[in-house]
């Protein structure tokens, strides 16, 4: 079971970091978009994070209320990025939000330490 975890957290991991990366490539474009990194980026990390709740409930107790928001931002970054996937370009509020809800999510994910009774 610990070794499905470690894979699943690492596929996690791996996913915001395409997400994260689909991103940052376009910084400097004048014009921003929705590319494929970004849509795998984060269906890889939406799914690996669902597998992973169910094996970490299996192994202990996780932070429900940290998986929920967790599970809401990382919704909201995948119904995003599909609803625009086929779209030309995205106006450039709509990158700085996915940057920032991507950014928070990760920031969620490290800085939100998990509490021991």
């Amino acid at each position: 079971m610990e070794t499905l975890r470690l894979v699943l957290l690492f596929a996690h991991i791996l996913g915001y970091a395409a997400l994260l990366g689909g991103l940052l490539v376009q910084v400097r474009s004048d014009t921003k978009t929705v590319n494929s990194l970004m849509r795998d980026g984060a269906g890889l990390a939406f799914v690996a994070g669902l597998l992973l709740v169910g094996v970490l409930e299996q192994v202990a107790s996780p932070d429900h209320a940290k998986i929920a928001v967790k599970f809401g931002i990382g919704l909201v970054i995948l119904v995003l990025v599909m609803v625009n996937m086929r779209k030309p370009s995205i106006p450039q509020g709509l990158y700085l939000g996915l940057l920032a809800l991507t950014v928070v999510n990760i920031g969620v994910a490290v800085f939100w330490a998990p509490t021991h009774a």
